[in-house]
C-alpha cells in the first residue's frame, strides 16, 4: 500500500474557479519513501471543496526541475 502525503503546496487560482497547485509530496510504502514534485491542476466545487482533474508528476532532480522551469518561462 502507498501512502501519499504532501509536504508543501503552493497554488493560484484561475479562471472562475480553477486552480493550479505544485507541492513537494512524498510516497510512502513498507519498502521505503519516496519524493516527488507534482503539478496539478483542478477546480473548487460550489462548497469550496477541491476537486483535481489533471496531475503531472516528476523527479525531486535538479537538473529536472531546471529544465521545467527554464522551458515554462520560455515558452
Amino acid at each position: 500500500m502507498v501512502e501519499f502525503q504532501t509536504v508543501k503546496a503552493e497554488e493560484v487560482k484561475f479562471g472562475k474557479n480553477n486552480f493550479l497547485e505544485i507541492a513537494r509530496k512524498k510516497a510512502v510504502t513498507d519498502e521505503g519513501e519516496n519524493e516527488f514534485l507534482a503539478i496539478s491542476r483542478g477546480f473548487f466545487l460550489p462548497d469550496g471543496t477541491k476537486r483535481f482533474k489533471k496531475s503531472l508528476a516528476i523527479p525531486d532532480e535538479k537538473a529536472i526541475k531546471d529544465f521545467v522551469a527554464k522551458h515554462i518561462k520560455e515558452l
